[in-house]
């Protein structure tokens, strides 16, 4: 491990023990405030300050959403209804984080819309909260006084607690931003950075960027950002909803049972006291028969200290129904009681349990439906001594209630989860950002760029070196991973430059050789002193203004220029095959003698043909070949070999043209001296369109200075 790697982590274990002691204050200040506020008594509780100061010092969703959190989670131990709101108080560690990423506290008038909107949100947030799980019958001052102010203003509870909620919320936040307006006031911009910086598992990204990093992959259909968000939070939900439905069906089911089990208890216990040897009487007579009243007043005091019966009754089982014997006023949903003696015909949900209750067994618990609702409804039977079954005693629970009770109680539980699943979210967000996300698409997109940098070594080395400053460090196989890329780009690098070097010593190699044969071909010429060498700089010149001035824009490629300058002395090498005697004649050709010097183009094209045929894959020797065959050829279609015309002709033999012409008209030759500077430029002029291609002849015209520096260098008097 390299002294880099060593430093890396030591700072990210420091960041890392600050981060944990930032959220520890932030903790401690939230509970210690709520604690001794609501102890006090006092309508508000001061316990988000830390979540907020926590959010805009460190800016990381997860230490302030995990602040959030586990204050509520703590201040629940004395204040229950604080678990409640641990997911809007994350939800607040969002908004903090979002704010100070965006804008900044030091900015007042987005500090104040900040706060209005914080206020108002959670006001409206935590007077629904507490209105659906409480109602108006909960006991507190914010409740007191909401109650007080609806009635004198005769508004809804619901508004007056809303109206109270938003005053409260106006100091318990207002003075949590005054707290972190100080604080971001007097801690150093970099104190921030630290902290942040140091949750990187590489070097930090800065806004710049990761926004290139979207750039980037937006031709990306599915990121791995979106992707590893979309998994943790699909996996998160599903997880929650399962936990939570299991849990919620444990406890009703647990609720029910424990609620039979009571059930069960008091009709075995009204079984014990009924007289069995009254039960004719008390159906005969009713409310006139012996015990009949001290019996039924027995029963209301059993019901009254039992709360989960809705309804308690004594009956007679026979072939046509249920004959009443007692029957309970409970009072509940309006239920007038049968009389004495009264005969009740049998649900269809008892029918089954009929041949059992016939015998006088006893029978499960039965589930019902009826215009009472959704009832179990539990029985007991009343023997006589000898074991005969003489009535039963039925307990009706009531399942809607449960249901109600659930209802609510599923509420809370998702209240509660939801805090956490914000949580878990949050952990699992940053983790994979961290480790794998963020380091992956920051490997992806460097070697993306090192992939299309081509043979530049200049910038190869610089994308080398961009990709080790990644310094990633995230002790898994992400790591492994780049430190493998960071051996194999520089490697590469190194391949290319090593390749450029052996290229680079061909390449002079061939140019040696281009030169050699250009000098055996010049050295029997008498008279074209340096003219391999002055074409050659007139070809460059020529180029050189056409790319400038974006003409042949698709033809003119860097390989181009490259095979055309390197190329331009082996345009005469058809004239070895030319004798010495017509070659060097002092004077004018005669028409045979003319006829063989033009030969010089289809021999050098033959020449060159054979030497591109030794050569596999693509040579520069093809725009040699080019040249050698066509610099002789007219714009206007009167040239030889070939009779060529306009663009038909190759772009380089229209460039090699120009220049050997030029040359030719301001070098002496043994037929004739050389034409002054001015003269020369005038004939190649008069030239354009018929013999030349003009927009050669027009760059070559503007790099005038240049032309003079070449006949300068090379003795040539300039005119």
């Amino acid at each position: 491990m390299n002294d880099s790697q060593n430093k890396a982590i030591h700072k990210n274990v420091n960041n890392r023990l600050w981060r944990i002691l930032l959220a520890t204050v932030g903790i401690t200040i939230n509970v210690t405030f709520s604690f001794f506020l609501s102890r006090l008594g006092l309508p508000f509780f001061l316990d988000t300050i830390g979540t907020i100061g926590v959010s805009a010092v460190s800016g990381m969703l997860f230490t302030g959403i995990l602040t959030a959190v586990l204050s509520s989670f703590i201040c629940s131990i004395f204040y229950e209804a604080a678990i409640y709101f641990s997911f809007f108080h994350a939800l607040i560690a969002i908004f903090t984080v979002w704010f100070v990423k965006k804008y900044s506290f030091k900015q007042i008038g987005k500090t104040l819309l900040f706060s209005i909107i914080l206020i108002l949100t959670t006001s409206v947030i935590y007077s629904s909260i507490q209105y659906a799980l409480l109602g108006s019958d909960q006991q507190s001052i914010v409740a007191a006084n909401a109650r007080s102010f609806s009635e004198t203003v005769n508004q809804s509870y619901f508004a007056s607690f809303l109206f109270i909620n938003v005053l409260m919320n106006i100091l318990d936040k207002g003075f949590s931003i005054i707290l972190v307006l100080i604080l971001t006031t007097f801690i150093p911009e970099q104190k921030f950075y630290f902290l942040q910086d140091g949750t990187w598992k590489q070097r930090p990204l800065t806004d710049s960027q990761l926004k290139s990093l979207k750039v980037w992959g937006k031709d990306i259909k599915y990121s791995l950002r979106k992707r590893n968000t979309l998994t943790l939070t699909v996996t998160s939900f599903i997880l929650v909803i399962v936990t939570g439905w299991i849990g919620v069906r444990l406890y009703f089911d647990n609720f029910k049972m424990e609620k039979t089990k009571n059930a069960f208890k008091t009709v075995k216990f009204v079984a014990d006291i009924i007289n069995p040897e009254l039960v004719n009487d008390f159906i005969k007579s009713g409310y006139d028969a012996p015990g009949y009243k001290e019996t039924q007043d027995m029963l209301y005091k059993i019901w009254n200290s039992s709360s989960d019966i809705h309804y308690l009754y004594v009956l007679k089982i026979e072939e046509s129904g249920g004959r009443f014997i007692f029957d309970l006023d409970t009072g509940f949903d309006n239920y007038e009681p049968y009389m004495p003696g009264q005969l009740v015909p049998f649900d269809e949900d008892f029918k089954p349990y009929l041949p059992d209750l016939f015998a006088g067994k006893e029978i499960a618990p039965v589930e019902s439906n009826s215009i009472l609702g959704w009832m179990q409804t539990v029985y007991y039977p009343v023997r006589d001594t000898n074991g005969k079954c003489v009535c039963y005693v039925g307990a009706d629970i009531s399942l809607d209630y449960m249901t109600d009770y659930m209802g609510t109680f599923i509420i809370k539980v998702m209240i509660i989860m939801a805090g956490f699943f914000i949580l878990i979210i949050a952990y699992a967000l940053w983790t994979s950002g961290i480790y794998t996300t963020f380091p992956i698409s920051t490997i992806a997109a460097c070697v993306d760029r090192f992939a299309l940098t081509g043979e530049e070594q200049e910038k190869l080395d610089e994308n080398v070196r961009t990709i080790r400053s990644l310094d990633i460090h995230t002790n898994d196989e992400v790591e492994k991973l780049y430190l493998a890329i960071c051996r194999m780009t520089l490697n590469q690098a190194e391949q290319m430059r090593d390749i450029r070097r052996l290229s680079d010593s061909t390449a002079k190699m061939q140019d040696g050789l281009i030169i050699t044969m250009a000098d055996m071909v010049e050295s029997r010429d008498s008279d074209t002193g340096a003219h391999v060498q002055k074409t050659s700089a007139y070809v460059k010149i020529i180029v050189e203004g056409l790319k400038k001035k974006g003409y042949y824009a698709q033809k003119i490629t860097p390989k181009f220029m490259s095979d055309v300058v390197r190329s331009a002395p082996l345009h005469d090498v058809g004239k070895i095959n030319i004798p010495d005697g017509v070659l060097n004649k002092p004077g004018k050709l005669t028409d045979e003698e003319f006829t063989i010097m033009k030969s010089h183009t289809t021999a050098g094209k033959k020449i060159l043909e054979n030497a591109i045929s030794t050569v596999q894959g693509e040579s520069y020797l093809k725009e040699a070949r080019n040249m050698a065959a066509y610099h002789h050829e007219r714009w206007d279609g009167k040239g030889y070999p070939e009779g060529l015309h306009g663009e038909v002709i190759p772009l380089s033999a229209r460039i090699m043209a120009v220049a050997d012409v030029f040359d030719a008209l301001a070098s002496p030759r043994v037929y004739k001296p050389a034409f002054p500077l001015e003269k020369a430029l005038s004939i190649l002029q008069e030239g354009t369109g018929t013999q030349f291609d003009p927009k050669c002849v027009e760059v070559f015209m503007d790099a005038l200075p240049e032309v003079k520096l070449i006949l300068k260098k090379y003795n040539t008097p300039v005119q």
